[in-house]
């Protein structure tokens, strides 16, 4: 039992999914905006599985939430200056993604927006597992960790050889 009561930890799972849901948006705008503009094949194919997964797991998360709470996900209304909005700053997603657009190298902009954003989505996954009163969804935060930790090595990988001087 969570340290608020019996309740605590279904309301810390919702708080999850409706924080973790437009965080995903976030992720995907910058991955649809690569699949058009990125110059390495690797970091398509990145951006292809990145839309591609976290389409899946906002779909997975509105099911869950519409059959544990009985309404569809209200819109998060806490703000990008709360550090869970869409990870891009301050600006929150529209200066992020008009920024990303802009950037006279796109690849390089894209990894170090990328980057801070997944090290957000698995410090928020790492803290919900703590508390997750649902089996799935700890699964869900388990793999969300999981892959993107992996895909964070990836991108620096990829940024150290084609950026470093």
């Amino acid at each position: 039992m969570g340290p608020g009561g019996p309740g605590w930890m279904a309301v810390s799972d919702q708080r999850f999914i409706v924080m973790m849901i437009p965080h995903h948006d976030g992720a995907i705008a910058m991955a649809d905006l690569a699949l058009t503009r990125a110059r390495h094949p690797e970091l398509k194919a990145l951006a292809q599985r990145i839309a591609t997964s976290q389409r899946r797991e906002n779909a997975q998360m509105r099911a869950w939430y519409r059959q544990w709470y009985g309404t569809e996900v209200p819109a998060w209304t806490g703000g990008p200056g709360m550090g869970y909005g869409m990870g891009m700053g301050m600006g929150g997603a529209e200066v992020g993604l008009a920024a990303l657009q802009a950037a006279p190298d796109f690849d390089r902009a894209f990894i170090e927006q990328m980057i801070p954003h997944h090290r957000m989505g698995v410090m928020m996954a790492s803290h919900a597992l703590m508390a997750t009163d649902h089996p799935q969804l700890r699964k869900l935060q388990e793999g969300m960790v999981r892959v993107q930790s992996q895909e964070i090595r990836q991108m620096a990988d990829w940024y150290r050889r084609w950026f470093s001087s």
